[in-house]
């Protein structure tokens, strides 16, 4: 069996609207919890909780455990560098906040064409291959949302990488833009251990439409409809660990109790996620998977994961456009905090397209969100 590991870039706030509002006594809850399971991987980053997550694995895990009790994993900040001066700087810094004088793993982070700037021009892998001789890491990889062929390219000329972070979960095994499976047997071509992330895809797969719900439970009724998922990626061959994230106690659990009860999927289980899947994608209008790497670069300080999580929750309950809606009195709360971008802020910058790791045209979809949203119904005006 793969282990699990408890991913910290979505961890529970005390402000739902501050995301370095982390709510610390049940991040310690959590982290107990998930330590007295038998498991210890701890997966973070630089730019988690707008740039205080390593600081919360610290907090959390490294100044109430001893060192040999867990493992760390995070992530060289690709998206920052642009020359090799901030290389060193950068991981010091990083050793620092997570309070630890060695990283069990350390990868690039979001190897693609939205960091190229940093891994076209500065020679990455020689530094952290020079890290792990010098044993400040003690096994080097990278995480990546491109796609097989260029997975390829990365393995083929860096043999030295041990593993490979990948998107995967059975939403996106066939996936023509994700490659998830495609990108699975890349891996194994060049015998990497494989990390999973996003195995319920930002939540989509533990809020299933009724529709797709119905047919897991006339299948088995026993089983949830988070269950399907986790048995999906915890049995693949060749993966290491997977990571889940979690915002609460509660769900933490959760991810522990399917994991340990995580079957192996038949034939016949296979064939209906392919059923599943279609009527997923039939109801999903937006795949943003809530990772907010868009939110730190928005120059008009719009919350587009937050606001991408309404509208398609919106689309799949009000499908008959009603005037008003639940979803559209959150998003006019959203809309009176202070300091807050709405949709129709957006400028077309594009900056926000270079970071998101799903090739959302996200300016053009803010455009259906304002259409959506900022109604004379709910007191908007021209």
């Amino acid at each position: 069996m793969n282990k699990l590991g408890m991913g910290m870039m979505r961890l529970p706030l005390l402000d739902e609207n501050d995301f370095t509002s982390i709510d610390y006594e049940q991040v310690n809850q959590m982290v107990d919890a998930y330590m007295d399971a038998g498991f210890n991987h701890f997966d973070t980053a630089y730019v988690y909780h707008e740039g205080i997550g390593e600081q919360a694995f610290k907090k959390c895990v490294v100044e109430r455990y001893p060192r040999d009790s867990f493992k760390i994993a995070t992530k060289l900040p690709l998206f920052v560098i642009t020359e090799e001066s901030q290389l060193e700087p950068l991981f010091e810094e990083q050793l620092k906040n997570c309070g630890v004088e060695y990283f069990d793993y350390y990868m690039l982070h979001n190897v693609s064409g939205f960091t190229e700037t940093a891994w076209k021009n500065v020679d990455l892998y020689s530094f952290i291959q020079k890290k792990k001789e010098d044993g400040f890491i003690k096994h080097i990889g990278l995480s990546t949302h491109g796609d097989a062929e260029f997975l390829e390219e990365i393995l083929f000329d860096h043999p030295e990488l041990e593993f490979v972070l990948l998107q995967i979960n059975y939403l996106d095994w066939e996936d023509e833009g994700i490659e998830s499976r495609k990108c699975w047997e890349v891996a194994r071509k060049y015998n990497k251990h494989v990390m999973i992330m996003e195995p319920y895809k930002g939540g989509f797969l533990a809020d299933v439409p009724e529709e797709a719900e119905k047919i897991m439970k006339e299948y088995n009724p026993e089983k949830s409809v988070v269950s399907w998922a986790m048995r999906f990626v915890a049995n693949l061959d060749d993966v290491c660990v997977v990571l889940t994230g979690a915002s609460n106690l509660e769900q933490l659990e959760n991810n522990i109790f399917e994991f340990n009860n995580a079957d192996p999927l038949n034939d016949d289980e296979l064939k209906m996620l392919e059923e599943v899947s279609e009527i997923i994608n039939s109801n999903i209008t937006v795949d943003c998977t809530k990772c907010r790497y868009c939110v730190d670069t928005c120059p008009e300080e719009i919350d587009i994961a937050k606001i991408f999580d309404l509208y398609n929750k919106e689309k799949i309950v009000n499908k008959d456009g009603n005037p008003w809606s639940q979803l559209g009195n959150a998003y006019l709360n959203y809309s009176k905090l202070p300091d807050v971008g709405l949709a129709s802020d957006c400028s077309e910058c594009e900056s926000c397209i270079e970071e998101c790791p799903q090739q959302i045209n996200i300016p053009e979809v803010l455009k259906d969100v304002a259409k959506t949203f900022e109604t004379e119904g709910y007191g908007f005006t021209d």
